[in-house]
């Protein structure tokens, strides 16, 4: 039997996270066992956004069919990413005419190299550029896969907003907050991205991983 590579590709929820909290609620000493209280922000971390997130349609996370959380995705990489970067249709050379409906897109730029500092990772993010969005859709795209905290630039609302709308009125998954993008070997892989199942929820962290 061919033995499989699995990459886990999200992040550890840990403090001192933004949007992550952990304390004790039990222990084995006083209670018998030991037991943890979370509270959790929904776009923490490696998560996935629900159509509800911008009110760009009525799917929540716990809606959303199982089958499109498993698929093939092809893995773009952006070897020299600058902060604030568009990433165009340029970016996708051979991908472009490679790419089949229902396939995904994961974007390699080494950018969770930079979830240290929020005043990069968050504020200085490369970004999906209106055109490319509206490819996607297009090409009916399951899905597509960032490093960044956000596919559109957090502190520009516009931008946000707009990009945000394009994929999810045209039914394509966003997955942010990937890791570890640099041991994928493969340039067409299966990803596995199950979102916590959260009922009516706007997106909900999520553990990610490519088979090979």
């Amino acid at each position: 039997m061919e033995k499989r590579r699995i990459t886990d590709i999200s992040m550890t929820l840990q403090e001192p996270m933004r949007g992550f909290r952990k304390s004790v609620a039990k222990t084995l000493q006083a209670d018998g066992w030991n037991a943890s209280t979370l509270e959790i922000y929904s776009h923490a971390g490696t998560h996935m956004d629900a159509p509800l997130h911008f009110e760009a349609g009525e799917t929540t996370i716990n809606t959303i069919p199982a089958e499109r959380l498993v698929c093939m995705c092809h893995v773009v990489r952006i070897r020299h990413c600058l902060p604030g970067m568009l990433i165009t249709m340029d970016h996708l050379d051979q991908v472009a005419r490679a790419i089949q409906p229902g396939d995904g897109l994961i974007f390699q730029t080494g950018w969770s190299n930079f979830a240290g500092d929020p005043s990069v990772y968050r504020d200085q993010l490369p970004r999906i550029s209106e055109a490319l969005a509206s490819w996607m859709v297009t090409k009916k795209i399951n899905l597509v896969g960032a490093e960044p905290p956000s596919i559109a630039d957090v502190n520009n609302l516009k931008e946000l907003q707009l990009i945000h709308h394009i994929l999810m009125e045209g039914n394509v998954l966003i997955l942010e907050g990937l890791c570890n993008l640099e041991n994928v070997r493969g340039n067409y892989v299966q990803l596995v991205a199950l979102p916590l199942k959260i009922a009516g929820g706007d997106g909900a962290p999520v553990r990610a991983v490519v088979i090979e």
